[in-house]
């Protein structure tokens, strides 16, 4: 079996899946073809060995630790302790925000997150820090007394070898709830995606029943924190939608094995959970491309409806949407007909929302995404985002993979020369704002889920456009804290160093 739930360990995303973060500019369909090669065993295609391209330094870039924090630390009646030292825990006031307007928008009782740190210092990096571990389980019991309490490594935890698991099943058997150790140190994987998969797989392991009681019309949706743009499309086919792991409850998790079927926005995120649950426990994952564009969201209502046998409605419905949409996308086409758009965004949502652009008739010249997977943990070729965004919308010319390095951006926007930017990660609209050009972050990742989405999608665009004036204006009076040289150059990856992945 791929997933090993007697360890509490996840395997890395490189481990897994092969997966880069960095790769030269070139065309997404050269991109798809060589991942083939590398992961799917396919020699004959045409392709070659996929080449991770490195640079000497990062600028900017997120942990596993973080991503754990955002998802362990986002369940309603659990508790996050970062074992760690406290300046791990300086991300608890963004995710806090962004926690509490996620219940906001839900219409969910709105209040903090319950993150504890355990303020690993330097006499505990030479004595160890268990106790205070222990001590912190038990503060978060008598303050909370959660229905769970998730414990997140760090990299100070990790370089001294912490027991976190005998630590984790003593206090299991004294609180008579489930501590769920998760591994994952920021040097533990080159990139954050992998932190997704440490939480999923502590809930696969000590969460999710063994011996369900299936609900079929129950659907596991996973995402993040976005609006609840599902339960109004699911219900067209006669489904219930249970949210995880952002936001839920530990309720809401441990039925995960009681779904007639999971889904998600985004299969960097959905990978490790959806494929797992489809391998431990007999629910299967829907296999089709993302619910992004037209042709996404017709392929993905199919194949829920086929495995929840509702085809009879989903036909219905998509027949209803698309004269539903079709005025006012008619129009929005005309209004951006001759607009280009740049997509920097995580590598699955990246390919969903270069669909539903083109959908608008925006032309898209340029991506850059944070990694790359070149399979995704089911190794099915339906969800194979990329190759089904180039057969079904065209190519990209200039598609990179950064590691969200603001350097590179400068040059490839520079290369590029779009009239907007879409964004998930805000640490580079500032610099595109600063090169004249204007950018949607979205905090929504929900926003162009699909048909509304595609709508909603374009009046974003055209709000932002209305103030290109602002952005001009900007770059007529700041200098960028480059060099001239640096300025001058046309390649991004001018400073790299190349690597073979092995496969």
């Amino acid at each position: 079996m791929k997933f090993d739930l007697n360890t509490s360990v996840v395997k890395t995303r490189e481990e897994r899946l092969g997966t880069i973060i960095g790769w030269k500019t070139g065309k997404a369909s050269e991109l798809s073809k060589d991942s083939s090669y590398t992961c799917a065993g396919c020699r004959g295609n045409g392709g070659k060995r996929l080449c991770e391209t490195i640079g000497p330094f990062t600028q900017g870039s997120g942990c596993s630790e973080q991503m754990v924090e955002c998802q362990a630390g986002n369940i309603r009646d659990a508790v996050l302790i970062q074992h760690s030292p406290i300046g791990c825990g300086t991300g608890q006031a963004a995710y806090n925000s962004i926690y509490r307007n996620g219940l906001a928008i839900r219409n969910l009782p709105v209040e903090n997150i319950k993150i504890i740190n355990t303020n690993i210092k330097e006499t505990d990096m030479v004595f160890g820090a268990l106790g205070k571990l222990e001590q912190s389980i038990r503060d978060a019991w008598n303050r909370h007394h959660p229905r769970a309490i998730f414990i997140a490594t760090s990299c100070a935890t990790g370089i001294i070898g912490e027991d976190i698991d005998s630590v984790a099943g003593k206090m299991q058997e004294e609180l008579k709830i489930p501590v769920i150790p998760m591994y994952c140190e920021g040097f533990r994987s080159k990139h954050w995606s992998t932190g997704f998969d440490a939480t999923q797989h502590g809930i696969l392991r000590q969460l999710v029943r063994k011996n369900p009681k299936k609900q079929e019309d129950l659907v596991n949706v996973i995402n993040l924190w976005g609006s609840d743009v599902f339960t109004p499309i699911l219900a067209e086919l006669g489904l219930r939608v249970n949210y995880i792991v952002d936001l839920a409850k530990v309720e809401d998790l441990e039925q995960l094995s009681e779904a007639a079927a999971t889904v998600g926005f985004c299969y960097t995120l959905s990978s490790y959970l959806a494929a797992g649950l489809e391998e431990q426990f007999g629910v299967p994952e829907i296999k089709a491309p993302q619910p992004y564009g037209i042709a996404g969201t017709d392929a993905w209502i199919r194949e829920l409806a086929r495995v929840t046998h509702r085809e009879e409605k989903a036909e219905a419905y998509i027949e209803r949407e698309h004269k539903k949409i079709a005025p006012r996308l008619a129009e929005l086409r005309k209004l951006l007909k001759g607009k280009r758009g740049y997509v920097a965004t995580g590598s699955a949502y990246s390919h969903g929302l270069i669909a539903v652009l083109k959908e608008l008739g925006v032309e898209v010249d340029g991506s850059l995404v944070f990694h790359h997977d070149p399979i995704y943990d089911s190794n099915d070729p339906n969800k194979d985002s990329l190759k089904f965004l180039v057969d079904n919308y065209g190519d990209v010319p200039n598609f990179t993979v950064s590691n969200r390095q603001q350097y590179q951006f400068y040059i490839l926007l520079k290369n590029v020369k779009p009239d907007f930017i879409l964004i998930r990660h805000a640490g580079l609209a500032p610099l595109a704002s600063r090169m004249g050009i204007p950018s949607a972050p979205l905090g929504d990742e929900h926003h162009a889920i699909g048909y509304e989405g595609i709508l909603n999608l374009g009046e974003t665009i055209l709000d932002i456009l209305a103030h290109r004036k602002f952005h001009k204006d900007l770059k007529e009076h700041i200098k960028l804290p480059y060099t001239k040289w640096w300025l001058a150059q046309k390649s991004p990856y001018v400073l790299k160093r190349k690597k073979l992945v092995k496969v």
